[in-house]
């Protein structure tokens, strides 16, 4: 089947009749190492297993990856330094998480003295007016330790993105104050925040403008960051409505892991743009970084998560199993891949699976067999469905080979 052949068989009511927009940049920041480690459920990986998931973040086209705090302690001190030593070799970079302290950046000046690596230093306060009346600051003291902590960054040669907490409910005068007084002290990069989940989609794309528009008027040449968490649930499509009002660096976990919560899916992000033409990353890897972090970081990887959940790509319904065969049949694996499924299962290293239950068809069972090298002959057709009918659940395999006399 032709390229102009298959475009006609799925109308696409996601792509807007115009312009075929696209975004000019997207980079993606993986904060599975620093946010998602914050998840109280989760477990801090052994030095080798973060070196593998970072090696994997760099084939998947990450940019970069937040790789920890150097306040944290003398172990995140050291795991910090090894990878950054371990990235200097792959295209993705490090950065790291720091209050708007001087203290907290001094041990990144080691760092990058020990390493000969740079390392961008992302350092954060809190903006909104509920944060400030907690911690009892004055916009003043704020700006000061603004001032200091990233001429702090500019003088001793660290690239510096400052960070907004709680962006998304701050005051607008605020948020232009800080961000102004950042970029004249040096930030080559600035951070809007979804701290706590709180906006929609709209109130994202009303405010990374607003912030697009204070960079603008400064003429500077500053990239705009989106950082947000789902505790509303909408931490994906917030990042993606960010992309369309112009954010340039996306933040994102491993499974969404983080606070709470949790973050943005680092994984459905890279898929949703990837099927929105707006990337082309090499998203073959990706089933293999979602399986590791979830083994690294002690968190299960649900059976129903989206497109790397064991369910996916797994049907045992007659119906739906039956338009999959038939794909099969016709020798088209691309046609295979979608005619049941939003997203094809080749692109992100996987495949449809073809599953005996008690909604199954004599075609799943046929389709089975033979995909297992079982003879599908009439009687074991008839025994493995009338297992079927009676069993509420999936069939094993070795309760289909059983049945089938083939154990």
């Amino acid at each position: 089947m032709s390229r102009a052949q298959r475009e006609h068989l799925i109308y696409d009511w996601n792509v807007e009749d115009s312009d075929g927009w696209r975004p000019k940049e997207v980079q993606f920041d993986d904060e599975t190492l620093r946010d998602g480690l914050q998840s109280p459920s989760a477990r801090d990986p052994d030095l080798d297993e973060k070196i593998r998931l970072v090696h994997l973040m760099d084939q998947l086209g990450i940019d970069t990856a937040d790789i920890g705090l150097p306040g944290a302690g003398e172990r995140a001190r050291e795991h910090i330094a090894t990878l950054v030593r371990e990235m200097k070799d792959l295209r993705i970079t490090p950065n790291v998480a720091c209050r708007t302290l001087v203290s907290d950046i001094e041990p990144v000046v080691d760092v990058v003295q020990q390493t000969g690596s740079p390392v961008e230093v992302c350092a954060f306060i809190g903006s909104s007016p509920i944060r400030q009346y907690a911690e009892g600051w004055e916009m003043e003291k704020m700006l000061k330790l603004v001032r200091d902590s990233v001429g702090f960054c500019r003088d001793n040669d660290l690239p510096c993105m400052f960070v907004t907490e709680d962006t998304t409910r701050a005051n607008p005068e605020d948020v232009r104050e800080l961000y102004t007084t950042a970029i004249e002290a040096g930030a080559s990069r600035i951070c809007v925040c979804d701290t706590v989940g709180h906006a929609i989609p709209e109130g994202a794309i009303r405010l990374v403008r607003f912030v697009r528009d204070v960079v603008k008027g400064l003429g500077a040449d500053v990239g705009i960051d989106w950082h947000g968490h789902r505790d509303r649930g909408l931490g994906l499509v917030n990042a993606i409505a960010a992309v369309q009002a112009g954010a340039t660096r996306i933040h994102g976990t491993a499974l969404g892991v983080g606070e709470r919560s949790g973050n943005t899916e680092m994984d459905l992000l890279l898929v949703n743009l990837r099927l929105a033409g707006w990337i082309d990353n090499d998203l073959s890897a990706l089933s293999e970084y979602c399986q590791l972090a979830s083994d690294v970081i002690g968190i299960p990887l649900p059976e129903n998560y989206p497109v790397f959940g064991k369910d996916a790509f797994e049907t045992a319904t007659g119906v739906h199993a039956a338009a999959v065969i038939k794909a099969f049949k016709k020798d088209d694996v691309w046609l295979a891949n979608r005619v049941y499924s939003g997203v094809p299962a080749d692109m992100v290293g996987l495949e449809q699976a073809i599953t005996v239950g008690p909604m199954s068809g004599k075609s799943n069972v046929i389709y089975w067999l033979e995909k297992h090298g079982v003879a599908p002959t009439d009687d074991a057709i008839a025994r493995v469905l009338d297992l079927a009918k009676q069993t509420p659940r999936l069939l094993t395999e070795e309760e289909i080979r059983s049945a089938a006399g083939s154990a």
